[in-house]
C-alpha cells in the first residue's frame, strides 16, 4: 500500500518574505530558521518561493500545501522535522507579473534570495553589474524581467509609484559582501533605467549582508524512498543537511522589520565581514579544493576525498599554513577550531555531497573562494604553493578530461569557453596562459603573478596525477 502524501498541519502563514531561488539550501536553512523564529516570537512571516525557470519545486510541494521535511544527517542518527514556512511558489517563467506582485505586496518587507553566483549577472572578478549580459540587456529594455536584479528593479519600481516603503533586499549567497556587489548590480541596472529611481532605493532601500554555512547535499530518489520508510509519508521533496548550521546578519533592514531570527540562533552583528571571509576561504575555499582534485583523483564525494590521508592532509595544510595566516578571526572565534570542526563535517559519513556538485560554476566561485586569499598572500609576500594547485586542477578540471582520459560534465556559465581557452595550446603552459586571459575571473596584474606557479603546478598534475601532486604540495 503506497505511504500517504504529506501535508500541511497549520493553516499557511501570511507571506512577509519573498525568495527568488527556491532550492535546497534555502529550504533547508533560512526557511527553518524563519519557522523557528516565528515559533518563538510570532509576526506574519511567510515565504513566497519563486523559482527563476523550472516548474518542479513548485509541482513537488503544491500538493504537500508546501509543507516538506527537513532531514538532519547526523553521523549516528537521522532526524526528520516537518517544516510549514513556505506558504506558495511561484514560476516566474510562467507568470512574471505574478512574480511582481507578490514582491510588491504592502505586507512582504524582505526580498531574499539564492540564485548562486551566477544569477546577479555581475563580473565575478570586479562585483559589478555586467551590462551585456543577455538577461540584463533585456531587462534593460522589458517591462518583465527575467533576471534576479531585474526582478528587484522592476518590484521597486512598482512600491514605489504606488506610494510603498521598499523592501529589504537579502542576499543569502556564497558572495563576498554580498549585501554590497547586490546593492551594487540593482542601483547600477536602476540608475540605467531609471535614476529617480535608483536614488530613492540608495536612500531607502536596504541591502543587509549575510553569512549562510551549513552543508546540503542535493536529494536523490533514494532519499526519498529512505525518508518514507523513516516517517511512513511520502515527501516529493525533501530537503537532507548536516547538523551543523550558522547564520550571520547584519542587522539592516528597512524600518527594522524582520523575523526575530536571532531567537531561532542567528547572530545579529553590525559587521558580518569577518565571518563571511572565514566561511568563504576556510569552508567553500577547501570545498573546491577538494572538489577539484578530489573529482580528478576519482573520489564521488567530499566525504570519500576527506578519506583519502592524501587529500586530508593536503586540505589541512591549506587551512594552517595558507589560508589562516590570511584571516582576521570574527569577535571570540579560533580559526583553529574552525578548521578542526570543518574536517569533522566534511568526513560525516551521511553527507554525500558530490565533488561534481561542488564543482559546478567554478568561474563565479573562484575569486572569491581562492583568488582572494591567493592575492592577499602575495601582497603580504608570502607563497602559497597549494592554492595554485587548486588553480592547476581548475584549470584541468574545466578542459573536461579527467586523468583517465574520460570526460568531465563542466558545469559553468563559461564552460565552453574555458574548454575553448584550454584546447588552444597543447602543452600545460599554454593552457595556463590561455586561461589566465580570462578576466572575467583574472584580473590582469594577478594573471601576471600565476603564470609561473601555476604553470608548474599543472605540469605536476599532468606528470604525477592529482594525489601525488596533493602529496607534494604539503612537503
Amino acid at each position: 500500500m503506497p505511504a500517504k502524501r504529506m501535508t500541511r498541519q497549520n493553516p499557511a502563514p501570511k507571506p512577509g518574505i519573498v525568495h527568488l531561488g527556491l532550492g535546497a539550501f534555502f529550504r533547508a536553512h533560512g526557511a527553518i530558521y524563519t519557522a523557528q523564529a516565528v515559533a518563538a516570537s510570532g509576526g506574519d512571516w511567510g515565504i513566497v518561493g519563486v523559482s527563476l525557470q523550472s516548474p518542479r519545486m513548485r509541482d513537488a510541494l503544491a500538493p504537500q500545501g508546501f509543507a516538506y521535511t527537513a532531514l538532519e544527517l547526523g553521523p549516528e542518527r537521522e532526524t526528520p522535522r516537518p517544516i510549514e514556512s513556505v506558504c506558495d511558489v511561484l514560476v516566474a517563467r510562467e507568470d512574471p507579473q505574478a512574480v511582481l506582485e507578490a514582491m510588491a505586496d504592502p505586507g512582504v518587507r524582505i526580498v531574499s534570495l539564492t540564485v548562486t553566483e551566477k544569477g546577479y549577472c555581475h563580473a565575478p572578478a570586479t562585483g559589478a553589474l555586467d551590462p551585456d549580459h543577455p538577461d540584463i540587456a533585456h531587462d534593460m529594455t522589458h517591462p518583465l524581467p527575467v533576471s534576479a536584479p531585474g526582478y528587484l528593479v522592476r518590484a521597486l519600481q512598482l512600491r514605489r509609484a504606488r506610494g510603498l516603503r521598499p523592501f529589504s533586499a537579502m542576499s543569502s549567497d556564497n558572495l563576498p559582501e554580498n549585501g554590497r556587489v547586490l546593492r551594487g548590480v540593482v542601483l547600477d541596472l536602476a540608475r540605467r533605467m531609471d535614476p529617480d529611481l535608483a536614488d530613492w532605493i540608495a536612500a531607502e532601500g536596504r541591502f543587509p549582508a549575510t553569512m549562510v554555512d551549513r552543508i546540503v547535499p542535493a536529494t536523490k530518489p533514494e532519499d526519498i524512498a529512505r525518508l518514507e520508510r523513516i516517517t511512513g509519508w511520502h515527501d516529493a521533496a525533501p530537503v537532507m543537511h548536516e547538523p551543523f548550521r550558522q547564520w550571520v546578519i547584519e542587522d539592516d533592514f528597512v524600518d527594522g522589520a524582520r523575523p526575530d531570527w536571532g531567537a531561532a540562533g542567528a547572530e545579529l552583528v553590525a559587521d558580518v565581514t569577518p565571518f563571511e571571509h572565514m566561511k568563504l576561504r576556510m569552508l567553500n575555499g577547501t570545498h573546491s579544493a577538494l572538489a577539484y582534485l578530489g573529482y580528478l583523483a576519482g573520489h564521488e564525494t567530499i566525504a570519500d576525498a576527506m578519506g583519502d590521508a592524501v587529500l586530508a592532509d593536503f586540505v589541512n595544510y591549506l587551512w594552517r599554513a595558507e589560508i589562516i595566516p590570511a584571516l582576521t578571526p570574527p569577535p571570540g572565534v579560533s580559526l583553529t577550531d574552525y578548521a578542526t570542526a570543518l574536517a569533522a563535517r566534511y568526513a560525516n559519513p551521511a553527507i554525500r555531497h558530490r565533488t561534481w556538485q561542488i564543482a559546478m560554476d567554478g568561474s563565479q566561485k573562484l575569486p572569491q573562494r581562492i583568488l582572494a586569499t591567493v592575492t592577499e598572500t602575495l601582497q603580504a609576500g608570502r607563497d602559497c604553493p597549494g592554492l595554485m594547485l587548486v588553480i592547476a586542477a581548475w584549470m584541468r578540471y574545466v578542459g573536461g578530461v579527467d586523468e583517465a582520459g574520460r570526460p568531465i560534465e563542466v558545469k559553468d556559465p563559461l564552460a565552453a569557453e574555458l574548454r575553448a581557452l584550454s584546447d588552444s595550446a597543447p602543452d600545460p603552459a599554454g593552457k595556463v596562459a590561455a586561461l589566465l586571459s580570462q578576466r572575467a575571473v583574472f584580473p590582469a596584474a594577478l594573471a601576471a603573478a600565476l603564470v609561473n606557479p601555476v604553470t608548474a603546478a599543472y605540469q605536476t598534475l599532468v606528470a604525477k596525477g592529482a594525489r601525488v601532486a596533493a602529496q607534494e604540495g604539503v612537503q
